[in-house]
């Protein structure tokens, strides 16, 4: 990994109304350009807003309407942008992805798509299937959609695959508490844990009843906060990843963090079918989940 200038938005998306939220993605895009980052991360299904009950309708192919927008982005930025919109997967009525893009300057898409769903998006949402890496020039990254992050696993396996960076798009509302209390329990284990960088965001305001708490923060490889912002309404984070202390751990070359990258000391050979127990006969868990 080399050093890396990237940006978090936080930011209000309104439901039925994508001119207007690409109009904001538009803006933070330059004002990320213009602070000099090379990566910008917005949050959840910003492109078409957080209403499950809506993605239906909202759903588009990639590439589309609103991917070829944001790839224009891209390139007049010069810059990789993550966006979260509703993706149609093939035949009319199936249920779409909830899909973060990844929009290159050089005109490339490509996505995730959420493998985790929560109870409430089950109904309304197919799961993803698998985990890219991606890449510039200077870093490897993927992304995990909210729910995504509560499943050590996931991170574990992006690590495994050469991942540095964990971006973080959220779409959390106001009900689960303090955001920035509930991220630090859980955010800075899967950074430490996995030797790598996780950035966060979240939409923010008000959009059809339903209230976002927004934020932003950035967990270093030891799981201590590099940046955050949570001021209660849109905002640009930006921040420099340095690669030191990332590079010293996955490389060794440091005495002292030789033994810090725990994965490189994994014992695939027991864990087999304990991986995959849990399953239907697992006591699920009751009330709202944790977003």
């Amino acid at each position: 990994m080399k050093k890396i200038r990237v940006a978090l938005v936080q930011m209000r998306a309104e439901t039925d109304c994508k001119e207007k939220n690409l109009a904001r993605i538009a803006a933070f895009a330059r004002e990320a350009a213009k602070a000099g980052a090379e990566i910008v991360c917005f949050p959840e299904l910003c492109v078409p807003g957080y209403n499950r009950e809506r993605a239906g309708a909202a759903a588009e192919a990639i590439p589309g309407e609103s991917s070829l927008a944001l790839s224009r982005l891209a390139r007049e930025n010069g810059l990789v942008i993550l966006a979260g919109m509703a993706e149609k997967p093939g035949p009319e009525g199936s249920l779409p992805f909830n899909t973060q893009v990844v929009a290159h300057p050089d005109g490339r898409l490509e996505r995730y798509r959420k493998t985790h769903l929560g109870k409430s998006e089950r109904s309304f949402f197919l799961p993803g299937d698998s985990f890219p890496v991606f890449a510039t020039g200077k870093a490897r990254f993927a992304v995990e959609i909210c729910w995504d992050l509560h499943f050590p696993e996931v991170t574990a396996i992006y690590a495994l695959r050469g991942a540095e960076i964990i971006f973080a798009p959220h779409a959390s509302p106001s009900f689960v508490g303090d955001r920035r209390e509930i991220w630090l329990k859980y955010l800075p284990a899967r950074a430490y844990d996995n030797s790598l960088f996780v950035a966060a965001c979240n939409l923010t305001g008000e959009d059809g009843g339903q209230a976002f708490c927004g934020g932003a923060v950035i967990i270093d490889p030891k799981g201590n906060v590099l940046a955050e912002s949570f001021p209660g309404k849109e905002d640009l984070l930006v921040a420099d990843l340095d690669p030191g202390l990332l590079n010293a751990i996955r490389g060794g070359r440091s005495p002292s963090m030789r033994y810090s990258f725990f994965l490189a000391q994994r014992r695939p050979e027991l864990y087999g079918e304990l991986a995959a127990e849990g399953g239907p006969d697992f006591p699920p868990a009751g009330g709202r989940e944790h977003r």
